[in-house]
């Protein structure tokens, strides 16, 4: 985020408002685009890509620059071209850049002719101009980054781990990774409406990318067509990514239950028990097994089956109910003494610069705390409440020893601005539960409406929801129409 340190009329033209008022789309302001063949393979023939230059800190406009990867396929029917959607890609770490050829032709052909769909690389994440912090190698794992307590409960390691990260991150990150943050994101993709010769965006935004869209929405108003938030993120501006974090507990538990039941099912050749009931408590019980007696696991990172890899697996598979049987047969092997072959990873560079625009992104939003008993405490009642997520969601990440200070706050989402928003939510979503997805929508107000589906897992819309959920969204990215009010989709 950026210190603001340049006048108000600087800052206001900085960030594309001046006194409310659009500032015009000049040729200086936006620089037509170049549209190329998009490298890589097994993308859409149609899909073209091009290089967006926006200012690194926007406090000094003319200062140092960096690149932004976009890309598009243009609207199928042009006698039907609204304008263009943008796919705003969850993380933060996330893109959208192969997102015009993939999830974007799931959308209905009248959603395809409507808007030229828009991907990009967000700041910080290659092929835009990437940072990386040179972490070491263990802490490249999911378990570092979204640290566990030891089995005791004690924080002692996770702080020592986010001291070396990031030292790590100051050392070797750069200039840029000062000035990754959801606000500077939001800020990028008004560059590129203007770069597009568009005086309005539709938008279609999932998991973190709903908390892009809100920002979005909250400082360019004026500048919203018809916005889809899908898999919400609670918006509070005291906690920011605290707060999502947080939300993996109810997440977890309001996910768990459906797992139980598929994974004691008759029939099932992944069964773990003869019961719903028996579940639970059978994988809390292995859990603790090999907190106790962990199982070497060659190709993992860290290198064993411990009791927290088992927690973080049953994390990642209660995402979507097409990898409940990954974590059952674990379950499975686990209980046999054996694992099954470790999942593949990413490339270590994919990995370092991910955890990168990851960490500086949630750290850069907000200050977190730097104590350890704070963070002891937290884990302590988190543990008692949630036994299943263990302390997890509430421990000390990097951000605990973050060497930058904020430079400016965090957006408070309100209810200001044109009612053009839909949230979609499934009711069980362990990333996002329905529980923080209220909050959005109660800071929108009248912004919003909110369709709730009675569905498991992350991404609604056209992935893990239902058909009435789907045929809502449609409707209202093709006609504009939403329910009048809030809906629940059985």
């Amino acid at each position: 985020m950026k210190q603001l340190t340049k006048s108000l009329v600087q800052i206001a033209v900085a960030s594309g408002i001046v006194f409310g008022a659009l500032t015009p789309l000049t040729a200086s302001a936006a620089p037509a685009l170049k549209w190329e063949k998009c490298a890589g393979t097994g993308l859409d023939p149609r899909q073209q890509c091009a290089v967006l230059d926006v200012p690194m800190d926007y406090a000094d406009p003319s200062g140092p620059s960096i690149e932004i990867a976009v890309s598009r396929i243009v609207s199928e029917k042009p006698a039907a071209r609204r304008g263009t959607l943008f796919l705003i890609p969850g993380g933060p770490g996330g893109s959208s850049l192969d997102d015009p050829s993939g999830k974007g032709q799931k959308l209905p052909q009248e959603v395809r002719d409507a808007y030229d769909l828009i991907g990009f690389a967000p700041r910080g994440l290659a092929p835009s101009t990437p940072v990386d912090c040179g972490l070491e190698r263990g802490d490249l794992s999911l378990t570092a980054s979204r640290p566990w307590p030891a089995a005791d409960g004690s924080v002692d390691a996770n702080m020592a781990t986010a001291r070396r990260m990031a030292e790590a991150c100051e050392r070797n990150g750069g200039e840029l990774l000062k000035h990754l943050s959801t606000r500077n994101e939001a800020r990028d993709l008004d560059r590129l409406r203007a770069a597009l010769g568009e005086r309005r965006i539709s938008a279609w935004g999932v998991s973190y990318g709903t908390y892009v869209g809100a920002v979005y929405a909250e400082l360019f108003p004026g500048r919203t067509d018809r916005f889809v938030l899908d898999s919400n993120d609670d918006p509070d501006p005291t906690r920011v990514a605290r707060a999502w974090l947080a939300g993996h507990e109810q997440g977890v538990e309001d996910t768990f239950p459906e797992f139980a039941k598929w994974a004691s099912s008759p029939g099932n050749p992944y069964r773990v028990a003869a019961t719903a009931a028996e579940v639970r408590p059978k994988f809390l019980e292995l859990a603790a097994r090999l907190d106790r007696e962990p199982l070497p696991w060659p190709g993992a990172n860290p290198a064993e089956l411990n009791g927290n890899m088992l927690r973080q697996a049953m994390l990642s598979s209660l995402y979507d109910p097409d990898d409940f049987p990954a974590l059952a047969q674990l379950m499975l092997a686990a209980d046999q003494g054996t694992v099954p072959p470790a999942p593949a990873s990413p490339p270590d560079a994919v990995l370092q610069n991910v955890s990168a625009v990851g960490a500086g992104t949630l750290c850069n939003d907000v200050a977190w705390p730097t104590s350890t008993a704070v963070y002891q405490k937290e884990v302590e009642e988190s543990r008692a409440k949630f036994p299943l997520t263990a302390g997890m969601p509430r421990n000390a990440m990097v951000c605990a020893a973050w060497p930058y200070t904020p430079q400016e706050p965090p957006v408070r989402v309100t209810g200001r601005g044109p009612s053009n928003i839909l949230l979609v939510q499934n009711e069980r979503d362990v990333a996002t539960p329905v529980s923080g997805a209220l909050k959005l929508r109660e800071a929108l107000g009248r912004r919003a409406v909110m369709v709730t589906v009675n569905s498991t897992g992350h991404d609604a819309y056209l992935d893990n929801g239902n058909a009435c959920g789907d045929a809502t969204v449609s409707r209202f990215l093709a006609t504009g129409k939403r329910p009048a009010t809030d809906l629940y989709c059985r």
